[in-house]
């Protein structure tokens, strides 16, 4: 099982980025996928999680801004950033609690994509 996180980039205060995930190997079903970020001196903190049903959790300093969501038919999970501030920026990784075929349960972590945003 793989994740491959995608769509970080520099932008300015205020601008919007959307990153995504894609699970791929041999998945039976997913529990939940999220998004964490760690920005440099600092813990990795989570940003956003949603589970099989669709319910949410967001981090109270995102709340507002970011949206996310998933397709289960492509196993991947949305990001969407809007009012990026300076402190947004971080290494964002994706993460996900997957049920393998083999009905092995394990969280995996996507590479970390770098989001910047400049003020």
């Amino acid at each position: 099982v793989q994740l491959q996180a995608s769509g970080g980039g520099l932008v300015q205060a205020g601008g919007s980025l959307r990153l995504s995930c894609a699970a791929s190997g041999s998945i039976f079903s997913i529990n939940y996928m999220g998004w964490y970020r760690q920005a440099p001196g600092k813990q990795r903190e989570l940003v956003a999680r949603i589970i099989s049903g669709g319910s949410t959790n967001y981090a109270d300093s995102v709340k507002g801004r970011f949206t996310i969501s998933r397709n289960n038919a492509k196993n991947t999970v949305y990001l969407q950033m809007n009012s990026l501030r300076p402190e947004d920026t971080a290494v964002y990784y994706c993460a996900a609690e997957i049920v393998a075929t083999a009905r092995s349960i394990s969280n995996y972590w996507g590479q970390g994509t770098q989001v910047t945003v400049s003020s």
